[in-house]
């Protein structure tokens, strides 16, 4: 094993694939994540609120916009993973996106946040669609879809990239935990109309340049076409063939996509939630911070709990305990204290399962290489940021079309009865529907945690003959 150092912009790093990484390496990969989500979480929290009440678009539209667009969105993670494949540079596949894109995203938050308030109908849906795929379809994917590569090319060592994973959804989480906390306060301090949040993502974008540059300088590319060229190549069709034998995997992408739905859901209709039933849409950001801290906490102790149970019963677990936070909210009204307790129910609920689903995406790759020969770990992790991104955009329709048929009005103070019952549907009990779909899948189905070291023991077996 080598322990020869390298130097790059300065910073000595060790070059050896198995090596362990340094704290500031792993903490520089998390930040990535917390850029990302600077437009991740605005568009999951704010954009349809911004949509329907600051530049009053139609609600249905948008949600209508939204899915057809996270359509292609998702198509687009695909193609952007086989240009990440063939990208060379002397930074790497993956890493040297981070640079390239970081001022075109921040440039694409602000363009996002600009819709012309005084426009015709017509131009601002015109204008919503060219400039949600113009962020979402293009820009986002284009940084998002490597970044998420770096963490196989940073390491091969299974403790490091668990440990990777842990600090990118610690700081995804702090990237919400940022804008639910701080945007409506900066567009207020702005003056609150239409031209704030654009000027609010201004600022927002020019954070997000400063963080994605940190995290390009202080991570490093050490898993090579060298270090991998005793892989068999195959194409694409029979990958693609290879992915949908692989029943574990279809378990996870499957709950995946019901956790990126239900996330939307949730996340866009805690403003409407707010200010529908508590009357005062400054309890969004109290309520949304109580979840994103407990989900915070949790994920530094629940891999001391998941060593012991496994990473299956961590995931049942964690929807489990989510789903009874929504079970709570359902029971107690307006009760704002008992809302509160609930939210902190569910962040410990997303905290398991947040530590869970990325390693268990992981095992999958190799239980599908063991039933198929054909290893598929990038398009299996592209094939999941598909089907999380169309659960994202359905959850954007899904909000925008039940908003829109309760009859919601952004005009009046009061909403009628239907119009509540819409906000309570989005808020509590189209997650809770999903939370227990998705326990009940794994529950029954998913048993590749008794069977994982005897898959790794016969592939080894493989590879030595």
């Amino acid at each position: 094993m080598s322990t020869k150092t390298k130097k790059e912009f300065g910073i000595s790093y060790n070059p050896d694939p198995q090596s362990r990484l340094t704290f500031l390496e792993r903490f520089a990969y998390g930040t990535g994540d917390f850029a990302g989500n600077i437009v991740y979480s605005a568009i999951s929290i704010f954009l349809v609120y911004y949509y329907t009440d600051v530049v009053n678009v139609n609600a249905a539209a948008v949600g209508s916009i939204m899915l057809f667009s996270r359509i292609f969105d998702g198509i687009s993670d695909l193609i952007m993973g086989i240009i990440v494949d063939r990208t060379k540079s002397k930074y790497g596949k993956a890493r040297i996106w981070l640079a390239r894109l970081a001022i075109p995203y921040a440039i694409s938050a602000v363009i996002l946040f600009s819709v012309p308030a005084n426009a015709s109908n017509a131009f601002k849906l015109v204008y919503v669609f060219l400039s949600y795929n113009l962020v979402s379809t293009v820009i986002f994917t284009a940084i998002n879809v490597p970044y998420a590569t770096m963490n196989a090319m940073v390491t091969q060592n299974q403790y490091e990239r668990t440990l990777l994973g842990t600090f990118r959804m610690l700081l995804a989480t702090a990237g919400t935990l940022f804008i639910n906390t701080f945007t409506l306060k900066v567009v207020g301090a702005f003056g609150g109309d239409a031209k704030a949040w654009t000027y609010t993502f201004a600022v927002f974008g020019a954070l997000s340049i400063a963080v994605f540059f940190f995290s390009f300088f202080f991570t490093h590319e050490r898993v090579t076409e060298e270090a991998t060229s005793h892989r068999p190549k195959s194409n694409v069709k029979a990958e693609i063939s290879a992915l949908l034998k692989n029943k574990y995997w279809l378990m996870v992408a499957s709950v995946i996509f019901f956790l990126y739905l239900s996330l939307t859901i949730n996340g866009g209709s805690a403003i409407y939630f707010a200010k529908a039933l508590l009357n005062d849409t400054a309890y969004v950001s109290p309520l949304g911070n109580a979840t994103t801290i407990a989900q915070i906490a949790t994920m530094f102790i629940a891999p001391l709990f998941i060593k012991k149970i496994g990473k299956k019963n961590g995931m049942v677990a964690g929807l489990t305990i989510g789903g009874l936070g929504y079970l709570l909210t359902a029971i107690v009204g307006a009760d704002y204290s008992m809302i509160l307790l609930a939210n902190v129910i569910k962040g410990v609920g997303n905290g398991f399962a947040a530590a869970c689903m990325w390693g268990m995406l992981s095992d999958t790759i190799e239980y599908g290489e063991w039933k198929t020969g054909i290893r598929t770990a990038g398009l299996a992790n592209a094939a999941s940021s598909f089907g999380s991104k169309v659960g994202s955009g359905l959850g954007g329709a899904i909000l925008g079309w039940v908003i829109s048929w309760g009859g919601y009005s952004s005009e009046t103070a009061s909403q009628t009865d239907k119009a509540i019952f819409a906000v309570n549907t989005l808020y509590i009990y189209f997650p809770l529907v999903l939370a227990v779909i998705s326990a009940f899948i794994l529950f029954v189905g998913y048993k590749l945690d008794t069977e994982y070291d005897m898959i790794i023991k016969e592939l080894n077996e493989r590879k030595q003959k």
